[in-house]
């Protein structure tokens, strides 16, 4: 087995603690230094004279202050779902949005869904609502409804212009993602979906550590079949199990293409491994279904419009109904109130 890029402390640390930084020291830590990340830091009998000590004193040090106001903020969340992947292209957004319209469609149940892929924001644009702004208040930001029970935050609102981009580093990116949760006057909601990026870098451990005292519910994972795609989720799925995230299942996307007209269906990313189903018995985790590719997603998605709305009787909305009972029960929901038929 190779060897650990880093040690298992270390990798708990940053678990634990995801933006804490360590401070830039001039000079080297001395032998009898409580170490620069101590609450003693800068103020041991140790640190006088060194020259890192006044470094040190103003470090930020302890919990984060504003964990509890998130924690407040969404007490009225009933279930925190995340959307990951380690693997681009393979349809988280597609999918936050499909489970969205899903959830949705019990009147009686209310969405959230929080696009925390800041770099690459397109949920506002697949809901339908990307030329609309936020309004803000005394009391915070208020998220953009797409229906009376579907609400939307994302960077998207906040932009310029639709090709603006965004170069922000990690801690930016981190303090937006601290933003729409401790700002955003969610109120009460049945479902929060958050859309992840690519990778298990920075916002991923930003949400994890922003919505640990409030509880996480679990994670939706998703693939496509072939191998490549298949090599990132696998780490992916390491680190939630590292962070103490459950995973609700795994789901394969675009499984094969369904052709509109005649039904037939075709292997575009054939499954050289056994794909989503077999890497989920390897893994010991649910497996959710798989949904086939179907080009008229593609096309409600460009539009902003609910693909169960306008193709309630595609094989690709059949199966994705079929995963969405599957997370419901993974959640201990009723099937109907989830998904009415």
């Amino acid at each position: 087995m190779a060897p650990s890029l880093e040690e298992p402390e270390a990798i708990a640390d940053v678990l634990a603690n995801p933006l804490k930084q360590k401070p830039q020291l001039v000079a080297p830590e001395p032998e009898h230094c409580p170490g620069p990340e101590s609450e003693r830091a800068g103020t041991a009998s140790s640190c006088d004279g060194c020259p890192n000590q006044a470094i040190c004193a103003s470090a930020p040090k302890g919990p984060d202050p504003d964990i509890p106001i998130i924690t407040a903020r969404l007490e009225n969340v009933k279930h925190k779902i995340l959307v990951l992947s380690g693997k681009g292209g393979v349809g988280k957004s597609t999918f936050t949005n499909l489970l969205a319209h899903a959830f949705s469609t019990n009147p009686d149940s209310t969405v959230g869904v929080m696009d925390a892929d800041i770099t690459g924001p397109s949920t506002a644009k697949m809901l339908g609502v990307e030329d609309e702004t936020i309004h803000v208040s005394a009391t915070g930001m208020s998220p953009v409804w797409v229906t009376e029970n579907l609400a939307v935050m994302s960077i998207q609102f906040m932009l310029p212009d639709r090709d603006a981009a965004i170069i922000w580093r990690g801690p930016k990116k981190n303090g937006l993602i601290k933003q729409f949760l401790k700002d955003v006057e969610w109120g009460e909601l049945d479902f929060l979906l958050v859309d992840t990026p690519p990778g298990t870098s920075d916002e991923h451990l930003s949400v994890n550590s922003f919505l640990k005292e409030s509880g996480i519910d679990g994670a939706v994972v998703v693939t496509t079949p072939q191998e490549v795609a298949l090599l990132d989720v696998r780490k992916e799925i390491d680190f939630c199990r590292k962070a103490g995230i459950r995973i609700l299942g795994l789901a394969e996307n675009m499984s094969a293409f369904v052709c509109p007209n005649c039904k037939g269906e075709s292997q575009i990313f054939k499954a050289s491994t056994g794909g989503g189903r077999a890497l989920a018995e390897e893994m010991d985790i649910p497996f959710l279904g798989s949904v086939p590719l179907d080009p008229r997603i593609r096309m409600a998605c460009d539009y902003g419009e609910s693909f169960f709305d306008s193709f309630p009787d595609s094989p690709a909305c059949i199966a994705f109904k079929q995963v969405v009972r599957n997370v419901g029960r993974q959640l201990g929901l009723d099937e109907k109130s989830v998904l009415p038929e």
